[in-house]
């Protein structure tokens, strides 16, 4: 039963409420139309071995918030870790940092289910609008995309309980849809369509697990609605990891389906490349429109877990006074952060008038701030085992240093092959220029922040520090 507190959230999420929104928010769209791609790139194993990389970087980075989200079960997640490890500035960078990965994600789900239902009918573009980056804009595929993110900000805005039902009820479709593509495998693949087992080298490896990152973060939103979630403190941590093993079991399933079912080539140049395995493995069209629903299911949940992600990360930093106090506004009845829930939507309603390209764009402009906030939190991780070694921390990470420091740095990593000249390098202009300008804006809220050194209560100064100004 929810419980209610007096003033804040709502404690309405069960066991299965926030496995769900762990789970389902890093299974979005991606999996239905990059298959093809990685296995191009980098062949079967290697597609399936970089999943696995990255599946073990996030656990890594998985148990330290797992420890953290314990230690401290407050809204904003991340926000709270930097600020008591770091202070007010590593703290603003690192809820900055994940805010856009968040977003990103938001504006692509946004941008990705027009892209979905066009597959399922292929006769809806009318009303050209303009060009992006060489794709036309119609208004009939971007009214899809305006209408769902109308339709889940809605959801959002009345409450973590409907949202929280809509996301299970998507995670078991999406589930089963991932249950009967494996069970097609069996039934339609071939064994020598698995080859070849590795393309493209070190580069081909390097290329698809860069793309983890942005596939995975989703296991963090469970700490960004801590104070909504009705559970044991040391479950919160445990149902964390479990999401990332299942996330990292469920890509790699996919892959080796997907890649039974048709010679890699042909995948490759497919506009959805898993419908089409799908279809193929069943020998049926009507089974690939089965998985096209199963992508659109991936889109809801994840989309409807980084809005939930996203509002409270901003709403916690608009309470501590880095954001105007606008955003930290709960609503009366519904005890949802509606003013940032709105402004997250309003950015989603806009991504679809930039056309398919943005799909791309949104995804490595996304992946390095995520990546660079991981990198902060692990820090603050470490940190915070070194300086309040008492802390209650009912979930505590056996060998923590060596996770803490592991976690770091294969964020780092990660975090240097987006840079000039590496696999994974921004593309200019586009790329950089989301980055650039997020940052501009991020740099002007920056030095308007009072320096507030790390300590229990850094937040409690803050506050009284930005009230002052």
């Amino acid at each position: 039963m929810a419980h209610r507190e007096e003033t804040g959230f709502i404690r309405a999420l069960g066991r299965w409420d926030t496995l769900a929104v762990g789970f389902g928010a890093m299974i979005g769209f991606g999996w239905v139309v990059l298959v093809g791609g990685w296995l191009e790139d980098a062949g079967t194993l290697g597609a399936a071995l970089a999943f696995l990389a990255g599946g073990l970087v996030m656990t890594l980075v998985g148990l330290a918030y797992a420890e953290l989200v314990s230690a401290m079960p407050r809204a904003g997640g991340e926000h709270n870790y930097a600020l008591r490890a770091l202070g007010s500035r590593p703290a603003f960078v690192t809820s900055w940092a994940i805010v856009l990965g968040y977003v990103s994600v938001v504006a692509f789900e946004a941008v990705a289910l027009p892209q979905t239902v066009l597959y399922l009918a292929p006769d809806m573009l009318a009303g050209r609008l303009w060009s992006v980056a060489g794709y036309d804009v119609y208004a009939t595929w971007a009214l899809v995309g305006v209408v769902g993110a109308v339709l889940i900000t809605w959801i959002n805005y009345v409450g973590i309980r409907p949202a929280s039902i809509a996301q299970t009820i998507a995670v078991a479709f999406l589930i089963g849809v991932a249950l009967v593509l494996l069970l097609g495998s069996f039934v339609g693949g071939e064994a020598r369509n698995l080859e070849p087992w590795l393309t493209g080298g070190l580069a081909g490896f390097v290329g698809v697990l860069v793309a983890t990152p942005f596939l995975y973060v989703g296991f963090d939103v469970i700490p960004q609605s801590a104070e909504e979630i009705n559970l044991p403190q040391r479950q919160v941590g445990k149902l964390l990891v479990l999401s990332v093993l299942m996330a990292t079991a469920f890509y790699v399933v996919v892959i080796v389906s997907v890649s039974s079912s048709m010679p890699h080539s042909e995948l490759a140049a497919a506009e959805l490349a898993t419908a089409d395995g799908m279809a193929a493995l069943w020998n049926s069209p009507v089974m690939g429109d089965v998985l096209i629903l199963g992508g659109i299911a991936g889109i809801l949940t994840s989309w409807n877990g980084f809005l939930i992600g996203a509002s409270r990360i901003i709403y916690a930093m608009a309470e501590s006074g880095m954001l105007p106090r606008w955003f930290a506004y709960l609503h009366p009845r519904y005890r949802t952060p509606t003013h940032a829930i709105l402004a997250v939507g309003g950015l989603s309603v806009l991504a679809p008038l930039f056309g398919r390209q943005m799909l791309v764009w949104l995804v490595d402009a996304g992946g390095i701030n995520i990546v660079i906030a991981f990198f902060l939190v692990s820090l603050s991780f470490l940190v915070l085992r070194r300086r309040e070694p008492d802390m209650p921390r009912p979930f505590r990470v056996p060998a923590g240093p060596v996770v803490g420091w592991a976690a770091a740095g294969l964020s780092l990593v990660l975090a240097v092959l987006y840079l000039p000249g590496m696999p994974a390098a921004l593309a200019w202009p586009a790329e950089w220029l989301i980055v650039g300008l997020w940052w501009l804006v991020g740099l002007w809220f920056v030095l308007r922040l009072p320096r507030v050194t790390p300590g229990p209560d850094a937040e409690e100064r803050l506050v009284a520090a930005t009230q002052g100004r």
